[in-house]
């Protein structure tokens, strides 16, 4: 049962000043229009249309709120990497993300999908060295994983986290399949980790009465599968601007 089931549309937010207030931790998903964000953001939660999947890019034009229970969220984001939106669109996506993004007391962390077979774009990397100067962490989805053989999943998670390994500990890589429901576990314990509902859902089966002699176990979770590059490696982020969304 997935750990997010509760997870219900709140509200559609497109000034900073209609962010809700009761907000105790968010977690915001982004990445390029058609990278599968919106199919992960229903496989996480167990919903068929939570998050609606268009066939039109950067249709998401502000930021919608889905709650997760008292003070919790996941926050949508626009797109990016299209051209179809007129200029002043464009302008007010940037004017709403990039306060929101760099500013938000709330905001626990950043999701980042990638297609697996296109990942790291200029846009993404362009995302990471400029959230990646907050200091909060960002776990990268490498979505369509089912796209792929398992000796190329293999080798493509690896590039991207040796890609990524100047930012540490605070930044993971997994791979993820919306279709075959793969990496649903793994993505669960990074996210309600962040959200601090995890560990209450792990103590409620834990406290399962024993039946007929026998000890309720809890469910064993996936880890989340990668070590940290040497500091020796390490290089400064660079600074950038927000990527352009449309």
């Amino acid at each position: 049962m997935s750990l997010f089931r509760h997870a219900a549309f709140h509200t559609t937010v497109a000034s900073l000043a209609d962010l809700p207030a009761d907000s105790v931790a968010e977690v915001a998903f982004a990445g390029r229009s058609n990278v599968g964000k919106s199919s992960a953001i229903n496989t996480l939660a167990g919903h068929t249309r939570l998050a609606f999947v268009s066939k039109t890019p950067g249709r998401t034009r502000q930021l919608n709120y889905f709650r997760l229970g008292e003070g919790r969220y996941w926050v949508d984001l626009p797109g990016y990497g299209f051209a179809r939106a007129p200029a002043e669109i464009r302008d007010q996506w940037e004017g709403l993300l990039a306060p929101y993004l760099t500013r938000r007391p709330a905001l626990a962390g950043l999701v980042l999908i990638m297609d697996c077979r296109h990942p790291l774009t200029e846009l993404d990397a362009q995302m990471i060295d400029w959230f990646g100067q907050t200091g909060k962490p960002i776990h990268v989805l490498l979505s369509k994983a089912d796209k792929l053989t398992r000796r190329e999943q293999a080798r493509v998670a690896g590039e991207v986290r040796e890609a990524l390994a100047v930012l540490g500990d605070r930044c993971s890589v997994q791979l993820f399949s919306s279709l075959k429901h793969t990496g649903i576990e793994e993505a669960e314990k990074v996210l309600g980790g962040w959200l601090g509902i995890a560990s209450a859902e792990r103590a409620g089966q834990a406290a399962k009465p024993e039946i007929a002699g026998k000890t309720a176990r809890p469910r064993k979770r996936g880890a989340m599968g990668w070590s940290a590059r040497s500091a020796e490696k390490a290089k400064p982020v660079r600074k950038q601007k927000p990527p352009v969304t449309r």
